[in-house]
């Protein structure tokens, strides 16, 4: 392509965006991951274990919190919409909202009030009401950097590659740091609360730094026309839900596949702590939920080319089912019960198709954005990312409200350096058979998705072209 042809091709909103941009936005799902994931994975572990809440109290909690999200969300979503700030019309919001986040993840982990549920609840809300004042517009600036299908791609691919950085960090660095730093070795005692509290505040911070670094490698550049931004409104997101069948189906996959991962991983520490009995071996088990991005997410594109979008979703959620199915021979076969290599061979294979399947998700957002721009005229990518939000974030609610119903109902008692056979049980549902029920909902909910990439090349182009005569 000649530099005019690209110059005109780029003006038209098919940017080219270069590696340090990439990079600099693939940060932001890093530092939210050293961040959130740390919160949405070991947090229901933390209360139980070392702060000292029931499980039963844990899960109503984080029913509450997506509650409160429901109410917020759209709230975040259509006020950035509506404001264009000189620091950025979304990428303002990771400093400004990514301060307090850091010191709320902070405050999370700290021991200070041991079992008082009033503190828990007031930094648990908190916590997620500026982890939204961030996600929805990091989630908005993705949609605002181009309209080219391959670039967001590429993008998507850079951005998951640098967030299973982040994952890896969380699932093998905070066990090991933690238990490290624990009175033998131990991270599941009260005795444990200063690791737990020193580990997250240094998590915390480095998140910090990657939020700033994201700030000031990006730039919007695909918005909504100023002279619109007054039309937003915030029955927007329940409007545009109900008219974008494409976003429908995309927030439904959502809740799915993050309920699945969810549940999973709030699980993996009771599991390894109890079922297997090795909880040392948990980072290593953690670790492998991660490293299959490493060398998969730079082949999507490729992938994608060669057995196109829906076919990549089929093919590595059924790589996900079988992973899981080897898994759960292996919890119940006695005989194959205590070969921890072969539980990490399956725990790979399940994350495999996992990483793959639910990270090239975030590549459709900007495409039910474009649709919708398309129907309307308007793009409200804040709105449609808090519409997401709240969907993914009510999958991680789940993450905690099911695995806390079901410990409770099995009778766990965290007092007990041993679990009865029936609390055994609860916790193998969770790791395995409830998220493989799920995977097997995603995957019909991903065949009723109908935007290809010539559809949104299409979809995209006709919305330039009104611009230019605009």
């Amino acid at each position: 392509m000649s530099i005019a042809s690209q110059s005109e091709h780029e003006s038209r909103g098919f940017y080219k965006l270069s590696t340090i941009m990439r990079i600099g936005f693939g940060a932001g799902d890093l530092a939210q991951n050293l961040i959130y994931q740390t919160v949405a994975t070991y947090l229901l572990f933390f209360y139980t274990n070392v702060f000292g809440i029931s499980p039963a109290s844990a899960a109503f909690m984080f029913l509450i919190v997506r509650l409160v999200d429901v109410l917020w969300d759209p709230f975040v979503g259509a006020f950035v919409d509506k404001r264009n700030p000189k620091l950025g019309k979304y990428r303002s919001y990771l400093v400004l909202g990514g301060i307090p986040l850091t010191g709320l993840a902070i405050l999370s982990f700290w021991n200070g009030f041991s079992g008082q549920l009033w503190y828990a609840y007031i930094t648990y809300v908190t916590l997620s009401l500026c982890y939204t004042l961030v996600n929805v517009p990091y989630g908005a600036l993705n949609a605002s950097l181009t309209r080219d299908t391959d670039e967001i791609t590429k993008l998507t691919s850079t951005r998951m590659f640098m967030a299973n950085m982040g994952g890896l960090a969380v699932q093998f660095g905070i066990p090991s740091l933690i238990q490290h730093f624990s009175p033998n070795n131990d991270w599941s005692k009260p005795a444990a609360s200063g690791a737990w509290f020193a580990v997250m505040s240094i998590y915390a911070v480095v998140g910090l730094c990657l939020l700033v670094y994201c700030y000031t490698q990006t730039k919007e550049r695909v918005v909504m026309d100023s002279t619109k931004t007054d039309t937003v409104k915030y029955s927007d997101l329940y409007t545009e839900f109900l008219r974008n069948k494409p976003l429908r189906i995309l927030a439904f996959f959502f809740i799915t596949a993050f309920a699945m991962m969810a549940v999973a991983n709030s699980a993996s520490a009771y599991y390894m702590q109890y079922n297997v009995g090795q909880a040392h071996a948990l980072p290593y088990f953690n670790a492998l939920g991660s490293i299959p991005a490493f060398i998969f997410m730079p082949l999507v594109r490729a992938i994608k080319r060669a057995i196109g979008k829906k076919n990549m979703f089929y093919v590595f959620l059924i790589i996900a089912l079988i992973g899981m199915g080897m898994m759960y021979v292996i919890s119940t076969v006695p005989s194959l019960k205590s070969e921890l290599w072969l539980l990490f061979i399956a725990q790979f294979v399940k994350s495999t198709g996992v990483i793959v399947a639910t990270g090239y998700m975030w590549a459709l957002v900007p495409e039910v954005i474009s649709y919708g721009e398309w129907k309307t005229g308007k793009r409200i990518s804040g709105v449609v990312n808090a519409l997401t939000g709240i969907f993914f974030k009510a999958g991680f609610a789940l993450g905690g409200v099911v695995p806390g119903i079901i410990l409770s109902m099995t009778a766990f008692d965290a007092a007990k350096a041993e679990q009865s056979a029936t609390a055994q049980q609860g916790i193998l549902w969770l790791v395995v058979i409830i998220p493989a029920i799920l995977l097997l909902l995603a995957m019909f909910i991903i065949s009723k998705y109908e935007l290809d990439d010539a559809k949104v090349d299409q979809i995209n182009r006709e919305i330039e072209a009104k611009h230019m005569n605009s």
